[in-house]
Parts: C-alpha cells; sequence; structure tokens
C-alpha cells in the first residue's frame, strides 16, 4: 500500500506541473504584421464581399469599368489621363500664383475653355471656377489661416 501511495504522488506531481506563457496578439492582417501568407486569403474574401465601387459604376460616357458595358479603349484611355495630367498642371499654375514665392492678391488663370479667377481677403480665398461652354461656374472658399504673431 505504501508503494502504490509513492506512485500515486508521484503521478500527481508530474501531472499538475503545467507551464503557462504569456498571452501574444499576433494581427492576422500583413498590412498590420501579420502572416504574409493570409494577403491572397484575405484580398478574396474582400473582393468577394465587395459589392459596387467607383470604377463599377458607368460615369455617364457609356463604358463602365466592369464586364457588362463597352470597355474603354487604349485611346479614350490615353486621353482621359492627358486631361487628367493637363488639369492638374492648371491646378499646380492656380496654387503656385496663390500660394508661390511671389503670391498674388487676385488672378485669372485660362485653360481651353475653363477660366479659373481667385481673389484672396485677410480672411480667405475665392476661387470662381467658370465653363464658357454651357455657363457652368463653381465657387470655392478657402479659408485662411490667421495666427496672431
Amino acid at each position: 500500500m505504501r508503494a502504490s501511495t509513492i506512485y500515486f504522488s508521484a503521478i500527481m506531481l508530474t501531472s499538475t506541473s503545467a507551464f503557462a506563457g504569456d498571452l501574444v496578439y499576433t494581427p492576422i492582417n500583413p498590412s498590420f504584421g501579420g502572416n504574409p501568407l493570409n494577403a491572397s486569403h484575405l484580398l478574396g474574401i474582400a473582393n468577394a464581399q465587395r459589392d459596387a465601387t467607383a470604377s463599377d459604376a458607368n460615369d455617364g460616357t457609356g463604358s463602365t469599368g466592369g464586364t457588362g458595358g463597352s470597355e474603354t479603349t487604349d485611346a479614350e484611355l490615353f486621353v482621359r489621363q492627358l486631361e487628367g495630367r493637363l488639369l492638374s498642371a492648371l491646378a499646380g499654375q492656380v496654387t503656385s500664383a496663390i500660394f508661390g514665392d511671389n503670391p498674388q492678391d487676385s488672378g485669372t488663370v485660362t485653360f481651353g475653355t475653363t477660366t479659373v479667377a481667385f481673389d484672396r481677403t485677410l480672411e480667405s480665398i475665392r476661387l470662381v471656377i467658370t465653363d464658357s461652354i454651357d455657363g457652368t461656374v463653381t465657387e470655392i472658399v478657402v479659408p485662411q489661416l490667421v495666427t496672431n504673431s
């Protein structure tokens, strides 16, 4: 009986000793430090859940980004990108005239049928964008940062 008690005590001592470690959070998404092998799986789930985005919507030109309509030709894509670059250059000229090394209080920049007139006051900058073809006028008022220094 004494041998069985020692045997039972030995079993209890070895079975009750457990090792615990710290709980460490490991992110799933590889963008936040998770396993990079999860990327394709997460992307597949996101694409399956995606409803519609701006690229899927009809932009009014008759072409869609998806497979449901006529596809954009290379020439149309080139023209759209070129227009974007030219309008970006125009925006750069306006920004430079307002905030550049030699800022102006007012001015007008014309690009094709679009005219951008700006007027700077102490409190704000007023931009008036006019399209001469259809007479559309867009007004943007941007407040200026006023510091007491």
